[in-house]
This record gives structure tokens, C-alpha cells and sequence, in this order.
């Protein structure tokens, strides 16, 4: 969508002046001025000779519905964070960001349970933290105050750029869920958690948006109106960008706009669509090729098609192999690329690729398996894959039986961290959990005492983990192959399709699906 090319919309100013002059850029820039003043952001004060005064600037953007329809516009005023000095304005910056594994296992929870689920959004999140460091910053420009000109504003509120923001909001979020009864989770600090006389309640927050989700109603509103008077709060229309469409038959993720904006991006909207996200015949090389002439347009589409990964396990793989080359991009890199995108073309925007199913049994099973030196992971909870990587191993292996052993050893530590999740989320797992392998040779390392042989050290690793839950199982089975997706290239279009369905779709549940919409091409 070419928001410029409407004349009904105004196109993002360069400037502020630009801006100044637009009524609907101005009256944005206005709403975001009232809204610093009436939190009381900072208070002018002179400036201090020697002193360090950060700068700022105006960002405009325009804020879209999940249909690509213009929703608002959106000014902000940000302070230029580079400009700030280690231990003079800012201290500690670390601000915990929660996993998509974990929202994807409390979603299935929520899912299996059919409980309410709500999403929220805090507006102007950033401002609600209380600093505790002395800043100074620029007056807004177009909105210098003109009794003072020459004054600078003492910070008393975070504002967006600056690096001690999101931790200083962090804080001042969660020692409030603090007094209405919640605790942090110990598997991931971004999840919190409130359980009173068997009602329970979970949220889950990224920077300010926020899901939630409880086992009774009355108590799902109950919490939003205490957010609501603590917090300026907005009903969210997706989760980091995901599509949440909820059925009688499960939960579909989808990234269809983010999707369209990649290709958009790339000037491949309305390119012709490939079949598979790899080529079997090509292998990729670090000398191959000529260098691009803009390995910044090259880095920023592999740095999006990785965050697409949250909802396509799918194209895992070939990303991974992507992002192997951002440091030199040639052109054999960038026609991996492209086939990558081909392949998003050639899916319907209608097509959901995770479902969440709302049959759940709390066990999780997971495939590590290496090819070469390349590692892939699925991690399920019941009949949902809840976790998955596709990534080449750190360390190097003597043998493929150590290097399979390797991974099967990080599966069994991704399986003691979900069971410890879902026990926290109480909902304790009542089996022990299977990790299913496809090397004989793996197998009996596992099997064997282990010895002081350099070769058989990480035999010790399993045995420690299976000691929480886990049993290692050989997978001999084609049912358990569906672990190539994410280690191996796919040969066909049915090849790819038919592991997908593996681990986000159940036959009987396809053709419900179909049968009400036509959600899932043939």
C-alpha cells in the first residue's frame, strides 16, 4: 500500500517544520505534546554551563489496521540516547523481553482450557517510568516554551531514546501487578502470574503490549479496569505484529501484513511464486559471487524475514542459511533471498501456518537432529509446537554421533525449561516427556557409562537433564522426520507441506478447516 500516492493521506513529513505546516501531522505532534505535559514529563529548568544536555527529534509514522488501512497519526518525540553518557545520566539498561515460546505455550494453555483472551496496549509506555538519574534533554522542537527559551528540560519521567527507558517502564509495571497479587515467573521474568483460591490469571507483556488471559471472566475484568486506572490502556489489534484469529477449532497466528510489507519492501509483490523456500541443487559458499552493491538492503531483509520465523517454522531453515552471509552478501546470497520471498508469494493471504489446538495434553516432545554441523529443533506441547531453531552448532564434534549427541543434549535442557513452565503455570506435567533421536550410535552413547574420553563427555549431559522428566527414544518412525524441516532442504512443494502439517496441522483438523472457510490451500 503506496500511503504517499493517496491524496486523501498526508505523506510522512522530512521535518518538523513540514509537519508544523500539515493540520493532521500537526494535530499528532500536538496530542503527543499535551500528553509529555500532562504526565509531567520534565520541568525547565536553566542551563548548567558544562552540563550534558541530550538532544531530541520528531519521528512520524503512520499507524495502520491489520487490513493495511490507515488507522492515525503517530508523532513522537525521542531523545537522541547516544548522546547520553555512561554514569552520568544513565546507569543499568538491561530490560528483560519475554520468549515466543513461552507465549505460545501459555496461548495453547489457554487455548486447551477455553479460556478468555484479552489483548491490551499502554499508550505511551515509555512515559510512565520514573527516573531516578539526573536528565537533561532539549526542548521539543516547535513547542519551545517562549517565556523560557534558553531553559532545558529536567527529566522526571522516561521519554522514548533513551537507553535506561524500558527498564525503568519494566520496573514501574511490574512492582505494580505486584500489589494486585501477581509474581514473576522464574522461567521467564516477563511472564506474571496471579493465583487466588484456584483463580488463576496469566500476562504476559512486551515492552507495552500486553496479553492476557484467566480462567474466569469476572476476574479477566477485573484486572483490565485495575490497569486501566493505573495505566492509559487501548484494546490491541495484534501481538507484535501477529494476526490472532481464535475459532471453535483452535488459535491461527499468521503475519499476513508484515508478510505483504516484506515484499513490499523488496519490490516482489507481484513476482511469480516459487514452490519451496530452498534450492536442493544449490549449495551456498562464502567466496561464491560478486558483492552486492547494498548489503544494508540485504541485512534488513534477512533481519525480517528472521522475525517472520515466530509464525513460519517453515522457512527457519533457509533463513538461517541467509543470515550465515550478512557479514559479505554476494549475489548467489541475495537469489537465496529472493527464493525465500518467492516463497511467501506463493502462499494465499489467508493461509495460517501455527494453530493452536484446543486438545492439549501437558507433555512436550522434542527432535534435535544434526545434518553436518546443522542443528533443528521442535519442541511440542501436546499436539502443539510451541518452540523450534534451526541454527549450525558452536563447537566442533569429533564424530556425527557426539555432534547429534550435542544437540539431543540442548533439546533435553529446551524440554526441562517448558516442563518447569507449565509447572509454574500449574499445570504440572503428569509423564515424562520423550525426545525422540534418529542415530542408533547416539542411542548407545546414551546407553553406555560414561568415561574421561574427550569424545564422550557430553554423555554426561542427558543423564543429568533426564533425571527432570525426559526419556530418549530412537525415532525410526517417518512420522518423527518432520524434524528436516528445520535441519534439511525440502525437495518439493508436497515434500514441505506435508512436514508443516506435522507440526501445526492434524489431518482431521484440515478438513474442519476447510470446510468452514477455505483457510488451508490445497
Amino acid at each position: 500500500m503506496d500511503l504517499s500516492a493517496s491524496a486523501a493521506i498526508s505523506p510522512i513529513p522530512r521535518t518538523y517544520r513540514e509537519a508544523l505546516a500539515d493540520p493532521n501531522w500537526y494535530s499528532a505532534m500536538l496530542d503527543e505534546y499535551k500528553a509529555l505535559m500532562a504526565n509531567n514529563t520534565w520541568s525547565l529548568v536553566p542551563r548548567v554551563a558544562g552540563a550534558n544536555v541530550v538532544t531530541g527529534k520528531w519521528l512520524f509514522r503512520h499507524k495502520l489496521n491489520p487490513d493495511g488501512s490507515l488507522a492515525r497519526y503517530k508523532a513522537r518525540w525521542v531523545v537522541r540516547g547516544c548522546s547520553q553518557q555512561a554514569g552520568v545520566d544513565y546507569g543499568e539498561t538491561l530490560s528483560p523481553v519475554i520468549k515466543p515460546a513461552t507465549i505460545r505455550t501459555v496461548l495453547s494453555l489457554a487455548v486447551s482450557e477455553d479460556w478468555p483472551i484479552h489483548q491490551l496496549d499502554v499508550k505511551n509506555a515509555f512515559l510512565h517510568g520514573t527516573l531516578t538519574e539526573t536528565v537533561l534533554a532539549q526542548q521539543p522542537s516547535g513547542f519551545v516554551g517562549p517565556s523560557y527559551p534558553k531553559h532545558v528540560c529536567r527529566l522526571n519521567k522516561s521519554l522514548y531514546g533513551l537507553k535506561q527507558a524500558p527498564r525503568t517502564w519494566f520496573l514501574r509495571f511490574t512492582n505494580f501487578l505486584f500489589t494486585m497479587g501477581f509474581h514473576a515467573s522464574k522461567s521467564d521474568p516477563s511472564l506474571f502470574i496471579q493465583n487466588k483460591a484456584g483463580r488463576i490469571a496469566y500476562l504476559l507483556l512486551y515492552v507495552d503490549d500486553i496479553i492476557l488471559t484467566a480462567n474466569s471472566m469476572t476476574l479477566l475484568t477485573s484486572i483490565i479496569n485495575s490497569l486501566c486506572c493505573e495505566f492509559s490502556m487501548s484494546p490491541l489489534q495484534h501481538f507484535l505484529g501477529i494476526n490472532v484469529t481464535r475459532t471453535a477449532y483452535g488459535l491461527f497466528l499468521s503475519q499476513d501484513q508484515y508478510a505483504t510489507d516484506i515484499l513490499e519492501c523488496a519490490k516482489m509483490v507481484n513476482c511469480n511464486p516459487s514452490n519451496t523456500p530452498v534450492d536442493t541443487k544449490q549449495k551456498p559458499s562464502a567466496q561464491t559471487g560478486k558483492p552486492v552493491p547494498d548489503g544494508t538492503e540485504y541485512r534488513s531483509l534477512a533481519g525480517a524475514l528472521q522475525y517472520l520465523t515466530l509464525t513460519r517454522p517453515d522457512i527457519s531453515f533457509a533463513v538461517q542459511q541467509i543470515c550465515l552471509f550478512m557479514h559479505d552478501p554476494r549475489d548467489t546470497h541475495m537469489q537465496l533471498l529472493k527464493r525465500v520471498l518467492l516463497t511467501m508469494a506463493s502462499l494465499s493471504p489467508s493461509h495460517p501456518v501455527i494453530v493452536l489446538l484446543p486438545t492439549l495434553t501437558p507433555i512436550g516432545r522434542g527432535v534435535r537432529t544434526p545434518v553436518a554441523r546443522h542443528l533443528g529443533t521442535g519442541v511440542f506441547l501436546g499436539d502443539n509446537i510451541v518452540a523450534w531453531s534451526s541454527k549450525q552448532q558452536q563447537t566442533v564434534s569429533r564424530s556425527s554421533a557426539e555432534a547429534e549427541y550435542r544437540g539431543v543434549a540442548n533439546a533435553v535442557a529446551e524440554l526441562c525449561w517448558l516442563r518447569q513452565l507449565v509447572t509454574e503455570l500449574h499445570r504440572p506435567p503428569k509423564e515424562s516427556s520423550i525426545v525422540y533421536c534418529d542415530n542408533v550410535s547416539t542411542m548407545y552413547m546414551h546407553v553406555a557409562e560414561p568415561n574421561a574420553s574427550s569424545t564422550h563427555q557430553t554423555c554426561r549431559d542427558i543423564p543429568t537433564c533426564t533425571s527432570y522428566g525426559t526419556e530418549l527414544l530412537l525415532a525410526t518412525s517417518k512420522s518423527y522426520t518432520f524434524h528436516q524441516l528445520f535441519s534439511s532442504r525440502m525437495s518439493s512443494r508436497r515434500d514441505c507441506q506435508d512436514r508443516c502439517l506435522k507440526i501445526s496441522v492434524p489431518a482431521y483438523t484440515c478438513n474442519h478447516l476447510q470446510a468452514e472457510g477455505g483457510l488451508l490451500d490445497e
